[in-house]
């Protein structure tokens, strides 16, 4: 195996992609950053000096992958069409666990892009947490899936063949269980239920196949998620509101693959 990046004499070049064929291209990275128990305590209640923690520092991500080519001499300058950076507390562990996805349809791929935000997004956790806690600390930064391009599909781990499961909890109403996430590549549509929807369903965030939709609008997507368990037949309550990327929508508001759905009460606290 010959490494892209050296010429036949041993020097470093830029990879020249103008002649490989454009195609779709995804990959997602993770991280983790481990601090004390009371400094976690303070990131989930919004109580840390800096402000808000996790909003810094998904922008940051967000930045720093659209600017990688900036930071990694050989990476090619990218017109991302999608970058997202998530994060789940993890009180049992002590830890935050970061992961991002990058997406375009070009002629090369996304690997460096999703593990520079995972790298930037971390050390914006640190930065912002470190008045309170300079013991914390970052590892694990991998990538766990890439898609598209001549060299194939990778996912890392025998695991990271089947979809992950979906994380649900316990509501007031019992477990919701909706299967599996979609999987990588797939269009979906993200649904997010907010403030007391999320306690009473149990489940906070969810992704749903778009090809599975019976109408391509929010009446069709409250369907599918009323088949996948009885309880979201609540979100056809009146006082239920909904928005589609963030803006207030209807039954009738047409939904594309990737677009986010939030569903919930007139007044929410997030």
């Amino acid at each position: 195996m010959s490494l892209t990046h050296l010429n036949p004499r041993g020097e470093a070049h830029m990879v020249d992609v103008g002649d490989k064929a454009e195609s779709r291209r995804e990959a997602r990275a993770s991280g983790v950053i481990h601090m004390r128990p009371a400094t976690l305590a303070l990131l989930a209640d919004g109580d840390l000096p800096k402000g808000d923690v996790l909003a810094t520092a998904r922008i940051a991500g967000i930045q720093a992958a659209k600017r990688t080519h900036e930071l990694i001499p050989l990476c090619h300058a990218l017109a991302l069409s999608k970058v997202s950076v998530d994060f789940r507390l993890d009180e049992a562990a002590s830890c935050v666990h970061v992961s991002a996805t990058c997406r375009l349809t070009g002629r090369t791929g996304v690997e460096m892009e999703a593990l520079t935000a995972v790298s930037v997004a971390c050390l914006t956790l640190y930065d912002m947490c470190k008045a309170v806690d300079k013991d914390m600390e970052i590892g694990s930064i991998h990538l766990e899936a890439k898609t598209g391009g001549k060299s194939g599909d990778y996912h890392r781990g025998p695991a990271a063949l089947e979809p992950a499961p979906i994380v649900t909890g316990e509501g007031a109403t019992g477990e919701v269980s909706l299967g599996v996430r979609c999987a990588m590549g797939e269009p979906c549509i993200r649904v997010k239920c907010l403030a007391e929807l999320r306690e009473r369903l149990g489940v906070g965030e969810v992704s749903v196949p778009f090809d599975e939709l019976e109408s391509a609008d929010v009446a069709g997507l409250k369907a599918l998620l009323t088949s996948m368990d009885a309880r979201f037949a609540g979100l056809d309550e009146g006082r239920v509101l909904c928005a589609v990327n963030q803006v207030m929508a209807g039954n009738a508001t047409p939904l594309t693959a990737e677009d986010e759905v939030a569903f919930f009460p007139p007044v929410t606290g997030g």
